[in-house]
């Protein structure tokens, strides 16, 4: 499913500087429509393309991959590329179906799901390099209690600031105008105006994972075709793990949480909305001194965001280099999936409970219970 997130992320970025895209953006259902027609395009391209580099790797991998015998064969490479192709064609399109038909964000769901079912795996490799015996303080090649208690903290730290991070917000007090009408007054009501601190939610780190496989694949497909120090040291560099990888992650985790708010979040609208509606902000004008005071709350409330999205991030490697402990595993304690998990769990939790009160139905948990925390 990466080559249709890096589509979208392609065609975000093109919005911003190509005036065409802009306006279809712009023009509501009709135009999103059509810059969906042209992700499906970039997709198709970038899949072959990265189906290409793949089979080419796997191929050349001396029979550790792909019997010998079938290593110079075309139609086995053919059928390669035509099957990855294929698949990722059938996941965008299973995504997009639930998008339609079904709750929350299809893509979002199916990489949920893919992060679940390897869950039993971690949890076998867990328990295969268990050791609760004393031996297991003194190895540094299995999970000893230390090791253990550690990981246990550390899902439980992961976790909570997870969702304190989901559903954290800064909430902005709104103060709207009184009206007189005869003798009785109106209005002069105070409200607030939620602002998420993660405004991204899990696209960022989406995103940022989803760009950083495209140079490892690429300097370990240059190293193939022409070994030598240059792209063996390019190679080994981003790999999953490496310092380099950590640090490009982390500024493309900035980069993303910044672009995506700037690109869903609009000051000046929300504050055209609210002198609109006779509502202001106590101690700013109506108007650019209130968008100007949002987009400045927004941008500090981000990057506490991003902060925190870059700290799960490199949880995993931080845990596998420091510790030993298996990627595997690690990857389950924080990192990416982790996070994914819980938002995605959250917001479907969410848009079910909006749904179910919305039919005039109780809440998600029976009767007329509400989910706390879940703001619909």
């Amino acid at each position: 499913i990466m080559p249709y997130i890096s589509a979208a992320i392609i065609f975000q970025l093109l919005a911003t500087v190509v005036p065409a895209l802009e306006r279809l953006q712009k023009e509501g259902p009709a135009g999103y429509k059509k810059i969906q027609e042209y992700t499906r395009y970039a997709t198709v391209l970038l899949c072959v393309i990265q189906a290409v580099v793949w089979m080419r790797i796997m191929m050349g991998s001396e029979g550790q991959l792909v019997y010998p015998e079938y290593s110079n064969s075309t139609m086995v490479f053919l059928m390669g590329v035509f099957g990855l192709t294929a698949g990722t064609m059938f996941l965008m399109w299973l995504g997009e179906q639930i998008d339609e038909y079904g709750i929350g964000n299809g893509i979002s769901l199916l990489i949920m799901a893919g992060i679940v079912a390897r869950m039993p795996s971690a949890l076998m490799q867990l328990a295969q390099n268990a050791d609760f015996t004393l031996g297991g303080l003194a190895s540094s090649d299995k999970i000893g209690p230390h090791k253990l208690l550690f990981l246990v903290a550390a899902f439980v730290f992961v976790v909570a600031g997870a969702i304190l991070i989901t559903q954290g917000q800064r909430r902005i007090p709104i103060q709207q105008a009184k009206m007189t009408r005869g003798r009785r007054v109106y209005g002069g009501q105070r409200h607030y105006l939620p602002l998420r601190v993660n405004h991204g939610g899990v696209m960022p780190i989406i995103f940022a994972s989803s760009l950083m496989i495209f140079p490892s694949m690429l300097f370990r497909y240059f190293n193939r075709l022409w070994p030598g120090n240059v792209t063996g040291m390019l190679s080994q560099a981003f790999e999953m793990g490496s310092f380099t990888y950590a640090v490009t992650e982390v500024a493309l985790i900035f980069f993303f949480a910044y672009f995506w708010t700037t690109v869903q979040f609009r000051p000046k609208e929300m504050a055209e909305q609210l002198r609109d509606h006779g509502s202001f902000i106590p101690g700013l004008r109506p108007g650019r001194r209130t968008a100007e005071y949002l987009e400045r709350v927004m941008e500090r409330i981000t990057y506490c965001g991003a902060a925190f999205l870059a700290v799960i991030a490199v949880i995993p490697m931080t845990i596998n280099v420091a510790l030993k402990i298996p990627f595997g595993i690690s990857s389950f304690v924080g990192g990416t999936g982790l996070l994914i998990m819980i938002s995605v769990a959250l917001d479907l939790v969410q848009r079910i409970e909006a749904n179910l009160v919305m039919r005039n139905y109780g809440g998600f948990l029976g009767g007329s219970t509400r989910i706390k925390g879940a703001y619909t």
